[in-house]
């Protein structure tokens, strides 16, 4: 029988393995690379089913950045659209709005594909294995605000009745 001892799950890790008695014991090259990325929702996540009946989270993240041009001195700004899968569980999508400000944690995918005029085209997912929610939106800035779903931290207690009593 293997057991497995993991020294740290990093980067390039390594997992140490121990055979039976007489074995020989060694290590396993692990690479594991997980991104971490924030940027805002730049619509409503969808759902959409596969072939195979599988669910899958979709949605397109925006990521602003900035820089001063060495020529002009001018800020130039730059923003970073990536399209997001997350296939861990459907419930994600109803709080998962336009504006909402999230941390992902995942990796990129690349898949490569030829359009209708026969070019090679690429495009990159990001494969989400873990949402942050860091901030929603303010109530203004959604179209539909008297739909939307509270957050997940506050379904508790936005219900939660109110009493004027001292004690």
């Amino acid at each position: 029988m293997l057991s497995f001892f993991p020294f740290f799950l990093l980067k390039n890790s390594f997992l140490r393995v121990e055979g039976q008695k007489g074995k020989r014991t060694g290590f396993i090259h692990l690479k594991i690379t997980v991104m971490e990325i924030t940027g805002r929702l730049t619509a409503d996540a969808t759902v959409a089913t596969t072939k195979g009946d599988k669910q899958v989270v979709n949605f397109s993240i925006a990521i602003n950045d900035s820089y001063k041009s060495k020529e002009t001195g001018e800020l130039k700004e730059i923003t970073t659209y990536i399209d997001c899968a997350y296939w861990v569980s459907t419930k994600v999508a109803s709080w998962l709005k336009k504006g909402l400000l999230v941390q992902l944690y995942g990796r990129i995918g690349m898949s490569v594909y030829n359009n209708m005029e026969g070019k090679a085209v690429g495009s990159l997912t990001f494969h989400v294995n873990n949402i942050k929610a860091l901030a929603f939106p303010k109530k203004n800035e959604q179209p539909n605000s008297a739909s939307s779903i509270p957050a997940p931290d506050a379904v508790g207690s936005a219900n939660a009745p109110t009493d004027d009593l001292p004690f």
